[in-house]
């Protein structure tokens, strides 16, 4: 039988989207996951010099690497691209449904429904339990001790969105579970989003049994905060009574599985991405004590010695500088995805539908072509009269469009206040058994964080 259709056309070719060029490297079977297992951050640093856009094998599947800023904005601005992908499928294993994995109609009514909980009045009046926190953590360090940084502000991270945003009772103890469980949780759902061999997790080796286990605890817990203020009378204004409260659009309650995932969701985002972000940030002012003087200083002038609280914030414009630029040299957050619904272009490429996308906060924040001097730990690159539209653009900590992070002014409320509280009380030498160097999971933290307690006079 003949084939009728006329042959391509060299016209018909030049209109037809190509496909993205592959990045250099990858290994034989495993592709460029073996690059993002060894050495993922600097695999994702240095994707841009092969394209803004460009194709990754992961595995048996082939993914697509966003690494222009301006392109990331047009995929986290566009229909065509949903919320997807290795990330968000390893996280569903953690958070379900919740507003940071769902889509569409479902996330358009979760969104709503959490949004009152951040209003800038409900964040006034939860300054209060952040400063408590901060000012409770400061006080059990003693002169010349050893204070692990990283475990101290994770858990009063927990603890302040366990307060605020729950009201949870029983704190200390439930501190303590989430705490533990979330480190578990988090050092486990790296490898499955790079290595998503289902089968090889189901195997009972110690290390897949603690993930299981942590996982389960966790979910426990949560199912005991929910069903305690179901038989609590006590009306709160706080997020978890208002997703009890809840109706959908035909006037139903939402589900025990709805409202759980919802609060695993701002348990995860509110004590992980916070605490990693502080680690961070002290970390980092162990190096720079000049930028540690100066945070005192002004919070000093701005307070007077009086604890900080939400008005003050304005006005604590280095102290802010300061968390900004530890997000864009460490973020917490590195790496996220994507998953096109359709078949579609960016950049001028053909993407398919059901293709994954990937794109590097981490690498477009450090990039040399955004900002100058891009290693270097500079508070006052962020100063109106010195911030380029290149770094903008580039800086996207809490997202964009409309899937940026409902709790953003919220975070930096939190950080901003935890940080203002000990800078006045304390500065921190940085011991040998520190390592800075970073730990890779879905979020970034130092690896270990040890350090020197030093009281300052008046603290």
């Amino acid at each position: 039988m003949t084939d009728r259709r006329a042959p391509a056309t060299a016209e018909h070719r030049r209109t037809v989207p190509a496909a993205p060029p592959f990045a250099k490297g990858g290994a034989p079977l495993l592709g460029h996951a073996w690059n993002l297992v060894r050495d993922p951050l600097g695999f994702l640093s240095g994707l841009r010099a092969s394209g803004d856009l460009v194709r990754i094998r992961l595995g048996p599947r082939q993914a697509y690497a966003v690494c222009d800023p301006a392109l990331v904005a047009t995929l986290l601005k566009s229909p065509d691209f949903a919320v997807g992908g290795p990330l968000w499928d390893t996280m569903e294993l953690l958070i379900g449904k919740g507003v940071a994995t769902s889509n569409g109609r479902v996330h358009r009514r979760q969104r709503r429904m959490i949004q009152p909980a951040f209003r800038i009045d409900r964040i006034a009046e939860h300054a209060r339990v952040m400063e408590e926190e901060a000012r409770a953590m400061a006080g059990r360090w003693r002169p010349g001790a050893t204070v692990d940084l990283g475990e101290e502000v994770f858990r009063v991270a927990v603890r302040i969105v366990a307060r605020s945003l729950m009201h949870v009772d029983s704190i200390d103890e439930r501190a303590e579970r989430l705490s533990g469980s979330l480190h578990t949780v988090f050092g486990g759902l790296y490898r499955r989003m790079v290595l998503s061999a289902g089968p090889f997790y189901r195997i009972p080796l110690p290390a897949h049994r603690r993930f299981e286990d942590a996982l389960a605890d966790l979910h426990r817990l949560v199912d005991e905060i929910i069903a305690e203020r179901r038989e609590s009378a006590m009306d709160r204004e706080d997020l978890l009574t208002a997703l009890l409260a809840a109706k959908d659009e035909n006037g139903e309650a939402l589900t025990e599985q709805e409202v759980h995932d919802q609060t695993v969701s701002l348990l995860v985002a509110g004590a992980e991405n916070v605490a990693s972000t502080l680690m961070w940030t002290f970390q980092l002012l162990a190096e720079h004590p000049a930028e540690e003087s100066r945070i005192r200083t002004e919070v000093r002038e701005v307070t007077e010695g009086r604890p900080v609280d939400f008005g003050d914030l304005p006005r604590l414009s280095h102290t802010r500088n300061v968390i900004t630029e530890a997000m864009r040299v460490r973020p917490a957050v590195w790496i996220l995805t994507r998953r096109a619904v359709a078949d579609s272009t960016l950049g001028g490429y053909r993407i398919p539908a059901g293709a994954d996308i990937v794109y590097s906060p981490y690498a477009m924040q450090r990039d040399p072509r955004a900002f100058v001097r891009h290693l270097e730990f500079d508070p006052d690159r962020w100063l109106p009269e010195r911030t380029p539209e290149a770094g903008r653009r580039a800086m996207m900590p809490f997202g964009t469009g409309n899937r940026k992070c409902p709790g953003d002014h919220f975070s930096m409320a939190e950080m901003t206040i935890v940080l203002a509280t000990i800078a006045p009380r304390w500065r921190f030498v940085a011991l040998r058994e520190t390592d800075a160097e970073p730990r890779i999971g879905i979020t970034l933290q130092p690896r270990r964080l040890k350090v020197r307690a030093v009281p300052l006079s008046g603290s």
